[in-house]
């Protein structure tokens, strides 16, 4: 699907898109700072959209965040690293769309709340999320000095967007939503199958240290995922009548799988 729409709209990626994200919210602090420009001005208000303020689904972008001049130059700072190192494993295209949307959805879960802003902060949360998630060990110097695995920061964030998810407004809570669903739609998969896959480990774990400790041999082991009696003494194990010789399956493939015509070697 990717590789797809790579090939119909790749040319149109924005090449080092970080820097120029990045570029253009110093222009407007500058401007803001000496007094040329109102941020109310560019940020994204839905009702104003709808009066013909088109602009603003652009202009958001480049609001800087809402805090004193050393968090925005390291929030600065952050976003163009994480930034560029995706954009340099993903490959330009990739890196555009994630951008594209999870914009799109903060933009759309903001016509919920017209009349408040819609802020680009999730949409640069979903950027350290993904970056946190492919890297998370990388040691980031917190504020340029406290050294911190960003695994840990990671995992602060994702309690951090849990608590404003139940005591923030409205608006708050749909851009939690856009930011942890980009990060989904990307990654989801990729949980997904890592779950299986430490769940397979844990119970060859299991199987190996009940060999080890001189345990019987179980009563019972299911024929497809190797679960038994010794490591799953709750499990209601059963036998299908359709295979060949006494197959034993757990309750997960006692009606999923495919019949023995022959009885397997032992």
């Amino acid at each position: 699907m990717l590789n797809k729409l790579e090939r119909l709209f790749g040319r149109f990626a924005i090449a080092r898109l970080p820097l120029y994200l990045v570029m253009g919210q110093v222009a407007v602090y500058l401007l803001w700072m000496m007094g040329s420009i109102s941020l109310d001005g560019l940020a994204l208000y839905p009702a104003l959209v709808k009066q013909g303020e088109v602009w603003r689904l652009l202009s958001f972008f480049f609001v800087p965040p809402p805090a004193s001049p050393l968090f925005i130059a390291f929030a600065w700072y952050l976003f163009y690293l994480m930034g560029t190192s995706l954009e340099e494993y993903w490959g330009v295209f990739r890196f555009n769309l994630f951008i594209l949307v999870g914009a799109a959805l903060s933009i759309a879960l903001g016509f919920a709340t017209p009349f408040d802003p819609v802020s680009n902060a999730f949409v640069a949360g979903s950027v350290f999320l993904a970056f946190a998630y492919l890297n998370p060990d990388f040691q980031l110097a917190l504020f340029f000095i406290l050294p911190v695995r960003i695994k840990w920061l990671a995992l602060f964030t994702w309690v951090l967007y849990a608590v404003q998810f139940v005591t923030g407004d409205w608006s708050t809570r749909w851009g939690i939503v856009a930011a942890t669903g980009n990060f989904l739609l990307f990654f989801g998969s990729d949980i997904v199958q890592s779950m299986k896959a430490n769940r397979r480990r844990m119970a060859v774990q299991a199987e190996r240290f009940a060999k080890s400790s001189g345990a019987a041999e179980p009563r019972h082991r299911c024929f497809v995922c190797s679960k038994n009696s010794n490591t799953h003494p709750d499990l209601d194990f059963r036998y299908c009548s359709k295979c060949s010789g006494d197959q034993c399956y757990c309750p997960d493939h006692i009606s999923n799988h495919e019949h023995v015509t022959e009885e397997p070697k032992r």
